[in-house]
């Protein structure tokens, strides 16, 4: 894997993480309702989610390439058709609302949300269709076995998921006030996001990566 498709994709999932979402969303609602502890392991525990997804990736994505290179690139142009549809989705948004996403609960503490947002992540079958579809876009044909990137990217995913997520978590009562007097920003998060993604996938279809 070369250097410039790693900071690219690296690039890339920095700002999906930061951008408004249920993930990031839900940590911050948790860390301004019930503490730092409980948003850390939620954030925690949706960013481990993501490596259920990228295993799943990497099965579905290499039993393509093993049966036919031409389902592979089909693959590639429905994940770009999706990917330009979210990214419609994202421009049209009005911005994301912070709202208290949490649920009365008895538990407390790091480990019962770190289970909570690593079940909720990885059963979520969106952030699987997801993975799917964005994952195979940095895959380079003269690269590392495509499994193998796969797997190196969804990691590198799940790191950069965790490292902004706990931010997020560890920020969580100030980061929510500041948020609330900016309603703004996040209408322009979703729009660099939605950018992205249109372009992403119109470059994926027009098979220049």
């Amino acid at each position: 894997m070369s250097p410039d498709q790693i900071l690219l994709f690296i690039g890339a999932a920095l700002l999906l993480a930061v951008a408004p979402g249920p993930d990031n969303l839900g940590v911050l609602a948790l860390g301004v309702s019930r503490g730092r502890s409980e948003a850390l392991g939620f954030a925690l525990g949706c960013a481990a989610g993501c490596f259920n997804h990228t295993l799943l990736a990497v099965l579905g994505v290499s039993a393509l390439i093993a049966a036919s290179p031409l389902a592979f690139r089909a693959l590639q142009l429905a994940g770009a058709a999706y990917l330009v549809w979210i990214g419609v989705q994202a421009l049209r948004s009005r911005g994301a609302q912070l709202a208290n996403l949490d649920t009365p609960s008895a538990e407390a503490g790091f480990l019962p949300y770190f289970r909570r947002g690593l079940i909720a992540n990885a059963i979520n079958p969106k952030v699987a269709l997801f993975f799917l579809s964005f994952l195979p876009q940095f895959i380079r044909a003269d690269g590392w076995p495509a499994p193998l990137q796969l797997a190196v990217l969804g990691a590198l995913f799940a790191v950069v998921a965790a490292i902004v997520f706990g931010g997020i978590a560890l920020a969580a009562a100030p980061l929510g006030g500041w948020l609330r007097r900016r309603e703004r920003l996040t209408r322009w998060l979703d729009r660099a996001t939605g950018g992205l993604f249109v372009g992403l996938g119109i470059l994926t279809a027009v098979g220049i990566r």
